[in-house]
């Protein structure tokens, strides 16, 4: 069948292979940051509302199960939007939990919900936030992620603190950096004492490596990353590229589920709700998915035929991401 809400698996530098869930269904967020991967934000806004329900959701996602796929390492909360402003996250994190009960929960997030303490207290279910933190200078901060109105850095900052004393799972921190926009000996100084601060489990400093919303927001040079890195204390992998040291890991129990690769329609639905969400390389997809390499861009040349797909290179890769229906 085809989904909406469950996508992929893709993998993850930080996770490994991760089946995604889209709480949005649509690109409604709290910044419409330059780099963003799934293109400009639809709705800009910081108010949270049933964008989509939990039960159609988590209804997906047992059809997802009981057709019989290789399990994933992570079900991540993330797609086309900051999946904190579903107000109904907390009944999709603890559906996901009853349906695989050993499997855990990563949220991808913005942070900038973080700020309501209700939000915190749902994401304290989670096994693993990930939470995004690109400039401590407000300057910056508004000229990166171009956050809706009211949206304070530093008061991001003192909620992730805040958080990190009550949640008992784990936080990996990410900072994307961008030539000329947040790579200021400033905000190193600031991004330093935050992470003191905070101690996350994990901290990756990472530039573009794939296509994002403005052409002109461009990667940091090696010097320039290697140097954050160092200052942070960051994990090593180079870019948000980086892939996992292994593939999806054999689960046993309820979790235990036939291996079955993608072929016919249903491969083309997985792949292009994928695309969607993430531009990927024809080798990620396939990798990821588990769908032979020649399906993939079968695929992907069926939707190009279409006018659906966006082609872009940057440095030696080919990238392809979906456009959503009604967009040119």
């Amino acid at each position: 069948m085809g989904y909406r809400y469950v996508f992929g698996p893709v993998f993850s530098g930080r996770i490994g292979r991760s089946l995604g869930l889209d709480l949005l269904g649509r690109r409604v967020c709290s910044m419409d940051c330059v780099y963003c991967e799934v293109g400009k934000t639809d709705l800009l806004t910081g108010e949270r509302d049933v964008y989509v329900p939990a039960a159609e959701i988590l209804r997906e996602l047992e059809n997802w199960k009981q057709e019989g796929h290789q399990p994933p390492e992570f079900i991540t909360l993330g797609g086309l939007g900051e999946p904190t402003l579903n107000s109904e996250m907390p009944e999709v994190i603890r559906g996901i939990k009853k349906l695989f009960p050993s499997m855990p929960v990563a949220v991808l997030t913005n942070a900038t919900a973080m700020t309501d303490p209700e939000v915190r207290k749902e994401l304290l279910e989670a096994d693993v936030v990930l939470p995004s933190m690109d400039s401590l200078v407000a300057s910056e901060f508004r000229a990166i992620n171009r956050p809706c109105k009211g949206t304070d850095p530093t008061a991001i900052a003192k909620a992730l603190i805040e958080f990190r004393k009550e949640f008992n799972g784990k936080i990996f921190l990410e900072v994307l950096l961008s030539r000329g926009y947040n790579d200021s000996d400033e905000n190193l100084s600031l991004m330093k004492d935050f992470c003191s601060k905070l101690a996350p489990d994990r901290i990756d400093v990472v530039t573009l490596s794939r296509p994002g919303t403005l052409e002109k927001a461009g990667p940091v040079d090696s010097e320039t990353l290697g140097r954050w890195k160092k200052v942070l204390d960051a994990a090593p992998c180079k870019d948000r590229d980086c892939g996992p040291d292994t593939g999806a890991k054999k689960r046993s129990g309820d979790e235990t589920i036939a291996h079955v690769q993608g072929e016919g329609s249903h491969a083309f639905d997985r792949i292009q709700a994928s695309i969607m969400r993430r531009p990927q390389t024809a080798q990620q997809l396939a990798g990821a998915l588990d769908v032979p390499l020649e399906r993939v861009e079968q695929v992907l040349a069926e939707l190009e035929k279409s006018g659906k797909l966006h082609v872009r290179q940057t440095g030696n890769d080919i990238y392809y991401d979906c456009r959503l229906d009604g967009e040119s």
